[in-house]
């Protein structure tokens, strides 16, 4: 059969190394285009780590990744373009209001299927924030804006890093309709131990099982 088109992931005896200690090592795994994948483990296990050489933003200890789209290998300085992601660790432009944030974002990365601003207004179900400061919104609310950015973007990978982290039950319904909207056809990869999180992936890896002892 045919592989699938859209981007390609390969890991060859990826290791991490923070001075003396392996935060993991000898990962060889292919992440499949238009598939889903469950990155395992507790707190501390390099979960996040793991993730961010994902992204491209760290390079591995050891080993080689490769990215490719449609079969053609694409140049590491250039995996930013192909990549929308969202973690508790990154930060919003706290001085721009929510209007502002939305319209910013778009220069560099436009939204997925044609959406507007307006559209994502409407889908944060915001009504009466549009012009506030992000500054000002509840940690539930800035982790809202974080995953709409991220999952509306036209990209081809998406990764999520904890994307429930200071959601409530309605926040919580609210994300998974968003993924079942807006998250597919693409490399999905989210980083989790709570399995509402990832609960609809089709793959796991848990990083664990590349521990030394």
């Amino acid at each position: 059969m045919a592989a699938k088109p859209g981007m390609d992931i390969k890991l060859d005896n990826v290791a991490k190394r923070y001075r003396f200690e392996w935060i993991f090592r000898n990962i060889s795994y292919e992440f499949k285009p238009d598939s889903s994948y469950a990155i395992l483990g507790p707190n501390g296990a390099g979960k996040s780590t793991f993730l961010k050489i994902l992204s491209g933003h760290l390079s591995p200890s050891k080993g080689t990744i490769t990215f490719s789209k449609n079969g053609s290998i694409i140049e590491k300085d250039l995996i930013y373009r192909q990549v929308s992601y969202a973690a508790p660790y990154i930060d919003l432009i706290e001085e721009l209001t929510l209007v502002e944030a939305i319209e910013f974002h778009k220069r560099f990365k436009p939204f997925r299927d044609n959406l507007q601003s307006q559209d994502l207004e409407d889908l944060l179900q915001f009504s009466k924030s549009s012009h506030k400061e992000v500054k000002y919104f509840s940690s539930g609310m800035k982790q809202r804006l974080k995953l709409i950015l991220s999952i509306c973007s036209d990209s081809d990978i998406l990764l999520l890093d904890e994307p429930t982290t200071n959601l409530d039950k309605q926040g919580i319904n609210w994300y998974l309709d968003l993924i079942n909207k807006f998250g597919q056809d693409r490399l999905l990869i989210i980083a989790s131990n709570v399995e509402v999180d990832y609960g609809f992936c089709e793959n796991q890896l848990n990083i664990q099982d590349f521990k030394t002892t």
